[in-house]
């Protein structure tokens, strides 16, 4: 019912939008300037309800072509409009109503702001086949929107295949041939906010991206200097309005830590026993299952019965092209599908984090970008960890390790994360024959010897881990 009132709803309004054009005596296709041009050229910005596409027969628009006859503020509400139907679809749900503004975004990264001692700002990417366009929304300061030019969909899409490419290939772990794609993409994604996240002395990005960028290891892309996340927390979103922008600290939450390291099918994971065993039985309270008590059952039983903030899964997953129901998480005895998540009813329970350390993790095309954004909307969790790539055993291993002992004592999920990185960019976290070392002052963590040394500091490591939803 509800996709055939739209469908109603965007043809009254394509008909609007065309008598107005024909009546000013603008041409149908003819570009509108955008609303920074003033009221006084070409066409007034149109405020509309509904996403707008022309009249039968006529190619529907795109989001850059909407954009357009969007003042700043309409163009916020057109992206959240654009993006959650885009969700819908994929997802075959309604998952929200209410339309968004501006001002709503910014009242609420202001309160939640307040409450955890964060800067948060929010980043929208929309790729257009003219331009890359950037909205920028913090809690003090006015919305701002630029333009990119020099990043046509066509050419920023080549640079983030090839940044990918180059971090992702375990092959070119002794090489930075990722910088220069992840310099280029900092200079077209970040660099043109950067005065205005010094003014509002932002420390926490939120990023909701259009097609295409939405599996950009954000965390590794670099001003010349230094990586976005040793500058930044940084999280991703579906959209705004499928967020759970309330906050709760889940520093004193119980952990249900599940996992296995032998499959019948897929490649066993040495380091999985190590992981659990350093989360639960020496950061966290909580209760562990491994192999053959890593079932579906056991997992939806124990969290009927008990309480836990955090629910951490270390296996395999794929997130692949086509419907939700081609992804899955693996457990011992079945494969969770992406779109039987939502069933498990985690949405009513105090499950704040979901930790997804899954060493098999592929992306692949549009559809599959939007099974991964949709992974925190779907568990119905307020934020998700998960990898854009196929991440290494060891590598994972040392991430949540370090991840773990950080959210003992961070504000925010998404700053644990960050510290984690940083330590491994840095050198403190590594892997010598026999254990892992932590940051000075941390003992080693033994009985790891099954496991090589290796120097984790490549992106390759630690990149591809990232905050689904909430960075809170």
């Amino acid at each position: 019912m509800k996709s055939a009132v739209r469908r109603i709803s965007r043809l009254l309004a394509a008909s609007i939008l065309a008598a107005t054009l024909t009546a000013q005596g603008v041409p149908a296709h003819s570009p509108v300037p955008p609303a920074s041009a003033g009221r006084g050229h070409g066409v007034p910005p149109l405020q509309v309800a509904e996403q707008t596409v022309p009249a039968p027969g006529v190619a529907p628009l795109e989001l850059e072509d909407i954009l357009k006859q969007e003042s700043l503020t309409g163009a916020v509400t057109a992206i959240e409009r654009n993006w959650e139907e885009s969700y819908e679809d994929y997802f075959k749900a309604n998952l929200a109503d209410l339309p968004l503004t501006a001002e709503d975004i910014a009242a609420t990264l202001d309160s939640i702001g307040r409450k955890t001692g964060t800067k948060p700002a929010l980043i929208y990417l929309v790729p257009g086949s003219q331009q890359l366009e950037l909205v920028l929304i913090t809690a003090q300061r006015p919305p701002v929107r630029f333009q990119v030019p020099a990043a046509p969909r066509e050419t920023l899409l080549e640079a983030v295949k090839d940044f990918g490419e180059q971090i992702k290939n375990p092959r070119k772990l002794s090489t930075t041939a990722y910088l220069q794609p992840a310099q280029q993409l900092y200079q077209w994604m970040v660099a043109p906010l950067e005065s205005e996240l010094r003014a509002a002395s932002a420390d926490t990005l939120i990023f909701c991206a259009g097609p295409g960028l939405r599996t950009i290891p954000l965390a590794a892309l670099h001003d010349g200097q230094q990586f976005l996340v040793e500058k930044y927390s940084l999280a991703r979103i579906p959209a705004f309005k499928l967020t759970d922008t309330l906050y709760t600290d889940i520093r004193n939450s119980r952990v249900l830590a599940m996992g296995a390291s032998e499959f019948q099918n897929l490649s066993p994971l040495p380091a999985v026993p190590a992981e659990l065993s350093a989360i639960v039985d020496k950061l966290w309270p909580g209760q562990t299952f491994l192999n053959q008590a890593f079932t579906l059952d056991n997992l939806l039983s124990t969290l009927k019965k008990e309480s836990f903030g955090i629910v951490h899964l270390a296996t395999h997953a794929e997130f692949k092209p086509g419907e939700p129901s081609n992804s899955y998480i693996q457990f011992w005895d079945a494969k969770l599908t992406l779109d039987k998540m939502r069933n498990l009813g985690w949405k009513n329970s105090p499950v704040q984090l979901l930790v997804l350390s899954a060493c098999r993790t592929a992306i692949g095309d549009k559809q599959a970008e939007l099974g991964f954004g949709g992974l925190a909307v779907q568990s119905g969790v307020k934020s998700a960890v998960a990898s854009l790539w196929y991440v290494s055993d060891a590598g994972t291993l040392a991430l949540m390790s370090e991840f773990y002992q950080q959210l003992k004592t961070a504000p925010i999920k998404a700053e644990a994360l960050r510290q984690a990185q940083i330590a491994m960019i840095r050198g403190q976290v590594r892997l010598q024959t026999g254990s892992l070392q932590r940051p000075t002052g941390s003992p080693p963590q033994p009985a790891v010897g099954v496991l090589p040394a290796e120097n984790l500091s490549h992106p390759f490591y630690w990149a591809a881990f990232t905050i689904i939803g909430s960075p809170w």
